[in-house]
């Protein structure tokens, strides 16, 4: 195994020296905090070890002890933990991840997951050795159903690591989970249990494989469709592992430090153990999806020692221009190969309702609106779950009974962000676009986001009937709006995509190697140049086409077409080719990054949050929250509960369909 960590043995080790000058930082009144973090970030663990042993012998002193006593906080965890072997590290993780109330299951998923067979044998000795105690049994007691059993099936640490691939079996085996899955009614996680739990890393990798040609599903969405709660994120663990611990470790990392709080244990645990490992790789995948270095989220999310002894860890900082590493590039590779092999299977959160009555409904609703008040609960049962063809045919039926306009009722019934979202649900899909369109354009400033974000997601067919309605609505066309409310190349983008004429159909594989020469090409071009031969191939080409565009360019460049757009590209500009990159890579997810950004920090973008929830419901909204569960580690419906309040929050919450 090619060890790419950032802490290697130091040459001309002394650990007498060492000993006594950790001994000197220590005494006195106060302690050299630097001359300590410095010294045992430049060493190695076994060198570490050996300077534990000389310490004792030199001062008859426990050095573990003296540090927790000199230390505090973060940083004395973070030193204290350098200090011991990774075995004995990571059982004392597992221990503090079982003990006292509440199970810490992220923490037992992300250990049990990453480790190797040997590093798992070591880790079970280690456990009995300090604690008396087995981990299995302790595991056992801790947790239950299949997350326990999985859980115990990598305790064992038999994996097969022999590297034999039996092309048979890889064809028997995508075969089972399919048939363990996919294809019957309810789940046989035994079967993925077994294969996910012993099958060697790169016979999964072809497993994998095999079963999107198999399903034109990747196992991710199978597992997302058919397993949930702590086992779903488990299996997703192991399959992320299986892919690139690498990358697994990249999103634990960047979870850890985004948001509000950083998850401190998190951060210190996958700092300390991947050290001198594979920290180098890690760097590059973090660089590679979250377009920024792993340096400087430490640093703009840690302070004083505790900062520079974790960028000490790191090592570097990846400056944005640098080429791909080997492994970066082929996993950039394979993310593209990826969403390209897969279909995503859509699914709503909001289905017609049987039995459906328009007359009754209306009537429902007519009784809801009259007299003093309003019934409230009754107009959001009915108009939040009907579908939008049967909200359609509420409102004619609403006017051919009771001669009066369900809009204006409603609307002089209800206030603020309620009625926003119910009179948005009671439009027709391309009325709301329009709607919306119009919003982002009125008064002063300009919502780009929302511009962008309506273009980019809509088809074709979607786009033709949003002018329509636009025209119909305003009686002046979308494209004059837009026109006339935005300017330069950021303009011309949108009067693109308004035109609604994107290719649809498959990739053409000959021309997508040209498509990614050309983009690769403009890359060397000024920014003009380069901003319009890209607006030439990402806003008129089909998706499933720019997906085998951007494989292909990460071949002719060596370089990942989002790192490429966000270096090079300022403003809208960006922002616009940025969405499109993020939609044809995967729209769900896509939204879900939008979704999360209407809530997080201070005050909430209602407009954002009503206009996703609305347009999405009957079309992706389950993927969605799936996405969103996936990348921000708290459901969709945890963050609107947390976010909004009364009606408007019932609504929401109908609309959004479970809990995950």
């Amino acid at each position: 195994m090619v060890f790419r960590g950032t802490v290697t043995d130091a040459p001309d080790f002394d650990p007498s020296a060492d000993a006594e000058a950790l001994y000197n930082a220590m005494k006195g009144f106060g302690s050299d905090k630097e001359a300590i973090l410095d010294l045992i970030t430049s060493k190695s663990n076994a060198q570490r070890q050996e300077v534990i042993a000389a310490y004792k012998s030199s001062f008859g002193k426990d050095l573990i002890e003296d540090l927790k006593y000199e230390l505090t906080g973060k940083f004395e965890r973070l030193i204290v933990s350098l200090m011991r072997t990774p075995a004995y590290h990571d059982a004392k993780e597992i221990h503090d991840a079982l003990k006292g109330a509440g199970t810490n299951e992220r923490c037992l998923i992300e250990v049990l997951a990453s480790r190797n067979n040997n590093q798992i044998h070591e880790m079970v000795a280690a456990y009995k050795d300090a604690y008396g105690s087995d981990i299995e049994e302790d595991v056992i007691a801790d947790t239950s159903g299949h997350f326990k059993k999985m859980l115990v099936v990598l305790l064992q640490g038999t994996r097969d690591e022999s590297g034999v691939v039996d092309g048979d079996l890889v064809e028997q085996d995508a075969q089972d989970l399919y048939a363990a899955g996919e294809e019957q009614w309810g789940t046989d996680e035994a079967k993925f249990i077994m294969i996910l739990g012993n099958r060697s890393v790169t016979h999964l990798r072809m497993v994998f494989d095999a079963y999107e040609k198999l399903t034109e599903l990747s196992i991710e969405d199978s597992i997302k469709n058919e397993l949930s709660g702590d086992f779903e994120t488990l299996m997703l663990a192991v399959v992320q592992c299986i892919r690139s611990v690498p990358m697994f470790f990249a999103k634990r990392l960047y979870k850890s430090m985004k948001g509000l709080g950083t998850a401190d244990n998190t951060l210190i645990r996958i700092m300390i153990c991947r050290s001198e490992i594979d920290m180098l790789d890690i760097r590059e995948c973090f660089r590679l999806r979250y377009e920024k270095s792993l340096y400087n989220m430490i640093k703009d999310d840690t302070s004083g020692e505790y900062k520079r002894t974790l960028l000490n860890l790191c090592g570097g900082d990846d400056d944005l221009a640098g080429e791909f590493f080997p492994e970066a590039a082929q996993i950039a590779y394979k993310m593209w190969e990826l969403s390209s092999m897969t279909k995503v299977q859509l699914r709503p959160t909001v289905r017609p309702a049987s039995n459906f009555d328009p007359a009754a409904d209306a009537q429902a609703l007519r009784k809801a609106m009259k007299g003093f008040g309003t019934d409230e609960d009754a107009i959001i049962d009915i108009v939040a779950q009907r579908s939008n063809a049967q909200r359609q045919e509420i409102r004619q039926t609403f006017k051919s009974l009771l001669g009066r306009d369900l809009m204006k009722d409603l609307k002089s019934e209800l206030s603020k962000n309620l009625e926003r979202l119910i009179i948005g649900l009671m439009l027709t899909p391309a009325e709301f676009d329009a709607k919306m369109m119009r919003k982002a354009m009125e008064g002063a400033g300009t919502d780009e986001h929302s511009l962008i974000e309506i273009l980019v997601t809509r088809s074709n067919e979607e786009i033709q009937a949003m002018n329509e309605a636009y025209q119909n609505g305003y009686k002046k066309s979308l494209e004059e709006a837009i026109q006339s409310d935005t300017s330069g190349h950021f303009c011309r983008i949108l009067v693109s995509l308004v035109q609604g004429a994107r290719e649809e159909g498959p990739a053409d594989m000959e021309r997508a190697n040209a498509d990614a020469q050309e983009l690769a090409d403009a890359c060397n071009a000024d920014s003009d140049d380069m901003e319009m031969k890209f607006m030439s191939i990402l806003c008129t080409r089909s998706f499933p086409h720019l997906r085998k565009v951007f494989q292909e360019f990460v071949k002719c460049s060596n370089k990942d077409i989002e790192q490429i757009i966000k270096k090079e590209m300022s403003g809208d500009v960006k922002n616009a080719f940025h969405a499109i990159v993020r939609s044809v890579k995967n729209q769900p997810s896509y939204f879900a990054d939008r979704l999360y950004k209407a809530m997080k920090g201070l005050g909430t973008d209602d407009r954002a949050l009503i206009r996703i929830m609305v347009s999405r419901c009957e079309i992706d909204l389950f993927n969605i929250r799936k996405e969103f569960k996936d990348t921000h580690d708290a459901s969709l419906h945890e963050f609107i509960q947390g976010d909004t309040s009364g009606d408007y929050r019932k609504t929401l919450l109908m609309l959004c369909g479970g809990e995950d």
